[in-house]
């Protein structure tokens, strides 16, 4: 019995040892193959050591496209861990694979994981230019012959490289022609509302209009607000491609709103030329320079934002200069005609040099309500409302406020507001530059604190010096207020070709302030006669939007003060 279980041991051995010895199926070597390892690609750099000699392979035709990386997560998943020892690789031409990255077993008939990609994305790692037919590459396990192929491909005829798809630029000639540009539609957007405080002086002291301050104050808070509100129209169609034919517009409509305003004779006249036909033009203009300049600049934007903003101030500088001593030589009418006439020259400027990179894919609806699910958003147009509110009483109010109280003579006093702008030209400049290096948010909040308190302390100056002095520091601290609105804007929008249509909404809302913060100053100045009150109104809203502005902080990245936002 035990020699007959010996027997039948040796001949199972016997059996054993002669399947062992059953050859395998040698693989053919093949050209550029690699050794069996015991250790697969550790990382997408083995992936891109294996595939070095396409680029000696393929001819290099075409400029190389906007990469995107395709990581090795999405390959090695799929492959079962015997499989991933060593790999020969071939290659040869497969016209039937669609655009993407597409891994798949031939013995499984199925695809276990599809990576999508666009005809401007290609494998980073692989440096191959895809301007050539679809190539397939086969990796085989030298153990047991299995085989998993990828299929690597785009279209071999690819559309040219649109300018969109390439990043900024943040520099060369054409970029800083935008901000060339952009300086002068501030100079006739926001330099026109910079400069209604004289002519509100002008007409309060002559009673042209025969009404009061606060009635006068309407034709430039309306100008005002139509320079916002119509944000919500001109935001969307820039966002649509109409760039050019707003410049245009608002370029004709702004001379037109001066030529007519030095015929008018009475108030309504007035209204209907300088309060709505320039602050509809006004509007055209805004949204452009606003939302063209991150197109160019990402490093830069808001030094660059800074430098196109002092456009406003100044033509808050030469409009207000230009109309008081052409005034008194020529006449209202022709001083008025002059500044239609500049605003044509400075227009022509910007539509002559301007060009937008980012044309948009499709069209964009007038309001982007998913904006408004974003509380950091919405507590900035909070901010934005109230600050508009009481930002504009000093710009309306410091020349009539110098004159009635005798604080300066009557002929000095239409001199306060081109100082205030002068000022305001570097408060748009410098706080956009320091914003640069701590974040948009991180300036705006202390100076919107700083125009609040110089609000409050207007009411103790009553001096020639104390006047010059609050020129000179509010029209720093109110510049850096407008200028750093729209950077801080471009930090809340995560997808740029939305920025007009976000823009526009938010001074949509905002365009309420400012249309009602003069007006109800002015109401406040002709029941009480007080000018404390109306300083302490303006001062209290700006301070509110201080408020606001830390709640968007805050929302968006906490209290840490060093975290750049």
């Amino acid at each position: 019995m035990e020699d007959s279980r010996i027997s039948d041991f040796a001949r199972f051995q016997s059996v054993r040892s002669n399947e062992t010895r059953i050859p395998r199926k040698p693989v053919p070597r093949r050209l550029n193959s690699r050794q069996s390892s015991t250790r697969r690609p550790s990382s997408a750099r083995s992936f891109a050591q294996a595939f070095s000699w396409l680029s000696a392979v393929l001819p290099e035709r075409q400029p190389p496209l906007q990469e995107q990386e395709i990581s090795e997560e999405n390959i090695s998943p799929i492959l079962p861990k015997a499989y991933r020892k060593s790999w020969r690789y071939t290659s040869r031409f497969d016209p039937r694979m669609d655009s993407g990255l597409t891994l798949f077993d031939p013995d499984l008939q199925a695809i276990p994981k599809r990576q999508m990609s666009d005809a401007s994305s290609v494998v980073r790692d692989l440096n191959v230019e895809w301007h050539l037919p679809p190539l397939r590459f086969s990796y085989t396990d030298t153990s047991n012959q299995s085989i998993i192929n990828a299929a690597i491909d785009a279209p071999a005829n690819l559309p040219p490289e649109k300018s969109g798809d390439t990043p900024p630029p943040n520099g060369g000639t054409l970029a800083w022609l935008q901000v060339l540009g952009a300086f002068f539609l501030y100079f006739n957007s926001w330099g026109t509302l910079n400069t209604f405080g004289v002519f509100q002086t002008y007409y309060v002291d002559n009673d042209v209009l025969h009404t009061s301050p606060s009635d006068i104050s309407w034709i430039g808070s309306a100008q005002a607000f139509l320079a916002m509100m119509v944000g919500v129209v001109t935001g969307p169609l820039y966002d649509a491609g109409y760039f050019r034919h707003l410049i245009l517009a608002g370029g004709i409509m702004v001379s037109l709103g001066f030529m007519m305003t030095s015929l008018c004779t009475t108030y309504w006249q007035t209204v209907l030329a300088q309060g709505l036909c320039i602050g509809i033009c006004n509007g055209c203009l805004f949204v452009p320079s606003v939302a063209i300049l991150p197109q160019y600049f990402t490093t830069k934007n808001a030094l660059v934002n800074g430098i196109a903003a002092s456009g406003s101030s100044l033509g808050g500088i030469i409009m207000p200069f230009v109309f008081v001593r052409l005034q008194a030589h020529i006449g209202f009418g022709w001083a008025t005609r002059v500044l239609g006439f500049l605003t044509v020259a400075t227009i022509s400027i910007s539509i002559s040099v301007m060009k937008p990179r980012l044309m948009p894919a499709s069209k964009r609806k007038l309001v982007d309500l998913s904006a408004f699910k974003e509380p950091e958003y919405c507590f900035f147009v909070c901010a934005v409302f109230f600050g508009f509110i009481g930002f504009l009483v000093p710009l309306f109010y410091l020349g009539l406020y110098a004159s009635s109280t005798g604080a300066t003579s009557a002929s000095f006093a239409f001199y306060l507001l081109p100082i205030l702008n002068a000022s305001s030209t570097f408060g748009r400049i410098a706080p956009n530059f320091l914003a640069g290096f701590t974040g948009p948010l991180n300036v705006y909040i202390p100076v919107a604190l700083v125009a609040a308190v110089l609000i409050f302390a207007w009411c103790g100056i009553t001096n020639f010096a104390g006047m010059i002095v609050f020129a000179v520091l509010y029209g720093f601290f109110s510049g850096g207020f407008v200028g750093l609105m729209t950077v801080s804007l471009v930090t809340l929008t995560p997808d740029l070709r939305t920025l007009g249509t976000r823009t526009g909404q938010a001074f949509f809302i905002a365009s309420f302030g400012v249309l009602m913060g003069s007006p109800v100053a002015g109401a406040i100045l002709n029941q009480t006669g007080s000018w404390v009150a109306v300083k302490c109104f303006a001062g209290t809203a700006v301070l509110m939007a201080m408020v606001f502005l830390v709640a968007a902080r805050t929302t968006k990245v906490g209290w840490s003060l060093r975290v750049k936002t």
